[in-house]
């Protein structure tokens, strides 16, 4: 997936600036207290998702690919938070991440030229969401599809890995 800045960036616009009634896509927020409940609800989930896909239970591939996804999606909130903003569902997430902490090639690069490349937010982790809300959101509402246990263990893997650089992003406020 090649990453469109442009699209990111007038995407975020244009749901910063749309309300449907009591509905918000992404907003402007100053809820800096959420960041730590966010926070543990992501890690929580995780630790439940692996819990569920060690287990037998028949329903755990399901399970450990919503759970997966939905602890991305607590620590992306948690995330965008810490930029003063907050998100309303799950696509203005996925905006929001890749406007807000995407850097271009140049800055990317200049960053990691002063040894601080464990900020940069790269491009994988916004597709490995994009993937994850799009297996959820298969699993949660197709009655037939059978995953295969390859695609449960690449979303954990993947989650995981999300995870842990959303962690390091978010250590001052842990």
């Amino acid at each position: 997936m090649i990453f469109n800045t442009k699209f990111y960036k007038r995407e975020f616009e244009r749901l910063l600036k749309t309300k449907k009634r009591k509905k918000f896509y992404i907003k402007n927020s100053t809820s800096l207290f959420k960041i730590k409940k966010f926070i543990k609800k992501g890690v929580d989930s995780f630790e439940l998702a692996g819990f569920i896909k060690k287990s037998s239970q028949n329903a755990k591939d399901y399970w450990t690919i919503v759970i997966c996804y939905y602890s991305m999606l607590y620590l992306a909130k948690a995330l965008i938070l810490t930029k003063d903003y907050e998100t309303d569902d799950h696509y203005s997430t996925q905006i929001a991440l890749g406007h807000l902490f995407l850097e271009d090639k140049l800055n990317q690069q200049d960053i990691e030229v002063l040894n601080k490349a464990y900020q940069t937010f790269e491009q994988e982790y916004i597709d490995y969401f994009h993937d994850a809300r799009k297996e959820s959101k298969i699993s949660r509402y197709s009655t037939t599809t059978i995953y295969s246990q390859r695609r449960v263990e690449e979303i954990y893997h993947n989650s995981k890995k999300f995870i842990a650089k959303l962690l390091v992003l978010l250590e001052k406020w842990q």
